[in-house]
């Protein structure tokens, strides 16, 4: 069943939506705010996302610039801002598809089911990522090692996605904890983290103790080596 991440802080709105989306045969979840749907991209993986700009005193378009490089998603923007301008820049900043409310909803289906074309015929290359014996899927969300798949926890997972969806570049503490916890990560969050990273070093690497694919850059975080 597609999913898709339904990002809007009008609640009417968002339950209309949502209702919508579920009666044409959608898995569906939704956030109003920035905390909760960064935590649901990492978790959920939806297949298309529907982005409000205006989120309270938040905006939209810092999902979008944090995102979109991580993704094969469709990101379609639904606002009630109808500026020609905005739109020609949303969609240079690699946003799908733009719409504006109020909006008919058999368009809203018929854009969705063109975002999921879209993610369909992605570049499969995308969706994989292969370092000597280290094998991730990220469209079937499994990982190998040596061709025997390595059964991870939901977290754990979403951590190694991040950082090889960043590999070769060192990811800072704060930055995967805002990616898997959200913004509002609490110290016990940050602890929490190191016993991940020993877990996963567990499972990945020939030697745990000395790592040859996660890497640590004291005071830093973390790089996935390349």
């Amino acid at each position: 069943m597609s999913k898709v991440l339904i990002i809007e802080d009008d609640l009417s709105l968002q339950h209309y939506v949502s209702t919508l989306l579920k009666n044409n045969g959608y898995d569906v979840c939704v956030a109003a705010n920035l905390a909760n749907a960064h935590s649901l991209f990492y978790t959920q993986s939806p297949d298309v996302i529907l982005l409000d700009l205006t989120l309270g005193d938040e905006k939209g378009e810092e999902f979008l610039r944090k995102n979109r490089e991580l993704t094969e998603s469709s990101i379609i923007i639904v606002s009630a801002i109808d500026d020609f301008s905005k739109k020609v820049h949303l969609l240079d900043e690699g946003a799908d598809d733009y719409i504006t409310k109020p909006f008919n909803p058999g368009e809203l289906l018929a854009r969705i089911r063109v975002g999921m074309r879209k993610k369909t015929s992605s570049d499969p290359a995308k969706q994989c990522y292969r370092y000597h014996d280290f094998f991730i899927d990220y469209e079937k969300e499994l990982v190998k090692m040596n061709n025997n798949e390595v059964h991870l926890t939901p977290l754990e997972y979403q951590i190694i996605r991040y950082l090889t969806l960043h590999h070769g570049r060192v990811c800072t503490t704060n930055a995967i904890l805002k990616a898997i916890w959200g913004v509002y990560y609490t110290q016990a969050d940050a602890q929490n983290l190191r016993v991940f990273m020993a877990n996963l070093r567990k499972k990945i690497e020939p030697n745990p103790t000395r790592p040859s694919y996660i890497l640590t850059h004291v005071g830093v975080g973390y790089r996935f080596i390349d």
